[in-house]
């Protein structure tokens, strides 16, 4: 018989972002905590604390983890078997790596909802500073909510151009010092025109531009594109096809990975590993060799030789 799944609520952000004082406003309001039995994993200490007293149900359960090393499977389940619980809410340390809480979660822990909270007076300094533990916890966030935000000082197309570089799904909650909360309803129109007989991609756009093939392929099916990349060769592949694609980096230097498309030619190619070449091509949907099943395949038109970019690495934003 299958184990029911724990719903887990995780409340991401840095020392003071605001973690602490909206789980204790949630944990007042009868319609989140009617009392359900709670475990409250709380992974950092900071000037705020907890007032259970105020809490309307009183089934809640606080553990502390202290220490990064005692984030592990067999601690976990330890913590959780000392209660009866309907649900957990984490409160975690934002210098701490989201992979190790993945990694370290009992099977039967789900989560259920990710918030990242962010102090706005600090984000872009955090951003410029520990640009990889941002990523990290903007990627998986379903809600970005940015506290104390004044509507004179912040740069809300920066801060959303950060986050739709790390997600592009995240809903972008604006909290402002007189208790007044809203959306972030900036629209995201790609930078290149999908319906055009020629889909053209500027140099630094390829990264927007792959993501958006790998979410919305069917789109891109029977469609032309034209972009830069540089080739990769490969023994294993006919003398009529090749790898062509960008350097993406997601967040840091040590993210940078190489992404790129299988291109068929009509006929043998001479190109050679690192060329630069602009690329015309059709996209089509097929079995495929170097993804071992079906993926996007370029069935290329021509190839023009290419001075290599201003910016061999591209981004998200």
């Amino acid at each position: 018989m299958a184990r029911e799944m724990i719903p887990v609520y995780l409340f991401t952000g840095f020392l003071e972002s605001g973690k602490t004082r909206f789980i204790q406003e949630s944990m007042e309001n009868k319609k989140f905590n009617s009392g359900d039995k709670t475990l409250l994993l709380v992974c950092e200490e900071g000037i705020e604390e907890y007032d259970p007293t105020r809490f309307w149900g009183q089934n809640v359960y606080f553990e502390q983890i202290e220490d990064e090393e005692e984030l592990n499977e067999a601690n976990l389940m330890k913590i959780a078997s000392k209660h009866l619980l309907d649900r957990i809410i984490i409160e975690y340390n934002g210098m701490w790596p989201l992979e190790k809480l993945y990694a370290a979660m009992p099977k039967d822990w789900a989560i259920f909802q990710q918030m990242f909270f962010v102090d706005s007076n600090t984000f872009l300094s955090y951003n410029s500073n520990m640009r990889s533990l941002v990523f990290d916890k903007l990627r998986d966030a379903e809600m970005v909510i940015f506290n104390r935000a004044d509507s004179d000082k912040v740069d809300r197309e920066m801060f959303h151009k950060i986050v739709r570089g790390a997600n592009r799904s995240s809903n972008i909650i604006y909290d402002y010092p007189d208790g007044r909360f809203e959306y972030d309803e900036i629209e995201d129109p790609l930078p290149f025109d999908k319906e055009a007989p020629i889909i053209e991609i500027a140099d630094d756009d390829y990264a927007l531009w792959y993501r958006d093939l790998s979410e919305d392929m069917e789109a891109y099916i029977g469609k032309t594109v034209k972009f830069k990349g540089i080739v990769a060769r490969s023994p294993a592949l006919p003398e009529n096809m090749f790898i062509i694609g960008r350097g993406i980096m997601s967040c840091c230097a040590d993210d940078i990975e190489y992404s790129g498309l299988a291109c068929r030619m009509p006929s043998k190619t001479s190109l050679k590993d690192g060329d630069w070449v602009t690329v015309v091509a059709k996209v089509c949907f097929e079995n495929c060799c170097v993804y071992k099943q079906k993926g996007p395949v370029l069935a290329g038109e021509k190839t023009i030789f290419a001075v290599k970019p201003e910016r061999e690495i591209v981004t998200f934003y």
